[in-house]
């Protein structure tokens, strides 16, 4: 009995194409662009179960605030208060569920000068040897000793997309915007792949303010 291999309609019309592309050579038109999305990605907090609990009371789960753009991610309702250095603090900080295996802050760099501190770019879920502070909620308080991130500005792709842009997962690659009076370019952004992902860019609120991104006409992703 022979095998029926099945594959996604983008594998498959990336392979009608090439096979199109060997008999008709350089007259075949381009594939057409995923639609992309830039989003600002303003400080939040990620957490476990367990430190859930240890602000919000025992048995206490994330509430859906606000659905985001990907798929099962959500601002919760739940928002504590961020203490650094000399009792500086952010306030309202909101959390994003659903809940992670670890807890990890991510700052904007004016952020963290509000709060006192020195907070290295890194990608999400690498804190090993990053800074802590306080987190005051309504039932208790969490001393993070490390943990304190600017995230690394990503993009993340399902396969299809990375294909279309000739990347892989953990490569780097260029996004320009364009605003009346401002072009800007975020070079080594990286990529982030995943079949739950759809296209969308997460820079974070300095960087979106730097490029107008409010009133952009026009986002594009450059191969590095």
């Amino acid at each position: 009995m022979s095998a029926v291999l099945l594959r996604s309609r983008p594998h498959i019309e990336s392979l009608v194409r090439e096979v199109l592309k060997g008999q008709l050579g350089s007259s075949l038109p381009p594939a057409k662009a995923p639609v992309l999305r830039v989003n600002s990605s303003a400080r939040h907090m990620h957490i476990s179960p367990e430190n859930v609990e240890v602000l919000f009371g025992k048995g206490a789960e994330l509430t859906v605030h606000k659905w985001l753009y990907q798929e099962g991610q959500f601002a919760s309702q739940q928002t504590v208060t961020l203490v650094g250095p000399r009792k500086r603090i952010i306030p309202n900080l909101r959390i994003l569920g659903p809940c992670r295996d670890l807890t990890q802050i991510e700052l904007a760099i004016t952020d963290a000068i509000q709060l006192g501190i020195d907070v290295p770019v890194r990608m999400s879920g690498d804190i090993e040897g990053t800074p802590g502070g306080y987190v005051m909620g309504p039932k208790g308080m969490l001393e993070m000793r490390n943990g304190i991130i600017r995230a690394a500005r990503h993009v993340h792709m399902s396969p299809a997309d990375a294909q279309f842009y000739r990347v892989g997962h953990l490569d780097r690659i260029t996004l320009r915007v364009i605003s009346p009076g401002c072009v800007t370019r975020f070079d080594d952004l990286l990529v982030r792949v995943d079949p739950s992902f759809k296209l969308e860019v997460h820079i974070d609120t300095d960087e979106a303010n730097a490029c107008d991104l409010t009133h952009a006409t026009k986002v594009e992703l450059l191969k590095q």
